[in-house]
């Protein structure tokens, strides 16, 4: 057995900044917080004191970066007021960051803001995180939108920014050339794709690119892979399994662990329920994966 990944906190990751902000390269996705099994569906919700101690565990381990969403939420849990109840008053080295675009009506259905509503979006998120400005906000695109112009929503976010309510911008879901001309009219700090083993080679273009420019890529789903809002119900290759065991770590693991090591500008953001899998998660910062396991788990 090699490098087993045991308990450990967020820092083993190392850091990257998000504009002048610094965080730990493993953070903590908020979308599972709310909902006890597949999220965006009508089943039960979550626990709520399971929810509140696996935020305050991940601050505890480390993590300063936290995703989230005023549309994650189910009948009875807000991921926004969850982590505003676990963890405010904000230590100030913790980074919240939120999206908007898409949002959904009470019962659950789903809208797309346009630009003149994305500030009702944005004071949402503020309201719910009890924040007089948020730390950063990634306009979030429609899966059918990415051949669409972003200037017109982008322009409507960098007013508020330059209206003090946001701090950084980014893009989710994205193409480099809408990236591009979100860059044109404000500074970029991450993209938010999917994006893990299993990806098209074609898809790791954008995150060398991101590198490049400095911007930080934050892949969501980098668990669960097609298993997307399901979780990981795929079963896992022979290739993951065999690597899991050399190292003493679940699949979940390694995955993380490769993502991490996709490039220095990566940030991991897995969503748990679970403490326990909250730990798991974390640790994933201290495994290294060889250069011949990298190769054996594709580009």
């Amino acid at each position: 057995m090699t490098s087993s990944p045991g308990p450990t906190d967020a820092s083993a990751a190392g850091t990257w900044k998000l504009g002048d902000l610094t965080v730990n390269r493993i953070g903590l996705g908020a979308m599972r917080l709310t909902q006890s099994g597949p999220a965006f569906t009508h089943g039960p919700s979550s626990d709520r004191a399971r929810s509140l101690t696996v935020l305050r565990r991940a601050v505890e381990l480390g993590v300063n970066h936290i995703d989230t969403a005023a549309f994650y939420f189910s009948p009875l849990r807000s991921a926004n007021e969850l982590i505003n109840s676990a963890l405010a008053p904000y230590g100030d080295d913790l980074v919240i960051t939120t999206k908007v675009g898409p949002g959904r009506d009470p019962s659950g259905e789903w809208v797309w803001g346009r630009p003149d509503q994305l500030r009702g979006q944005v004071e949402e998120n503020l309201r719910q995180l009890g924040r007089d400005h948020l730390d950063v906000v990634n306009l979030r695109i429609a899966r059918s939108g990415t051949a669409a112009s972003v200037a017109e929503h982008f322009g409507a976010l960098s007013e508020l920014r330059e209206a003090g309510l946001i701090r950084h911008l980014g893009i989710s879901n994205t193409t480099a050339e809408q990236l591009a001309e979100a860059r044109e009219i404000a500074p970029v700090v991450c993209v938010q794709n999917m994006y893990g083993i299993g990806s098209p080679p074609e898809d790791g273009a954008l995150l060398r690119l991101c590198g490049e420019q400095g911007i930080a890529f934050v892949p969501f789903f980098a668990i669960s892979g097609a298993g997307k809002e399901s979780g990981a119900t795929v079963a896992e290759s022979d290739t993951v399994r065999a690597i899991a065991r050399t190292h003493a770590a679940t699949p979940a693991q390694v995955r993380l662990a490769w993502t991490l090591q996709q490039g220095p500008h990566l940030l991991a953001i897995p969503g748990t329920g679970s403490p326990e899998h909250l730990v798991e998660n974390i640790a994933a910062g201290a495994l290294r994966l060889t250069a011949d396991e990298l190769d054996r788990l594709g580009p």
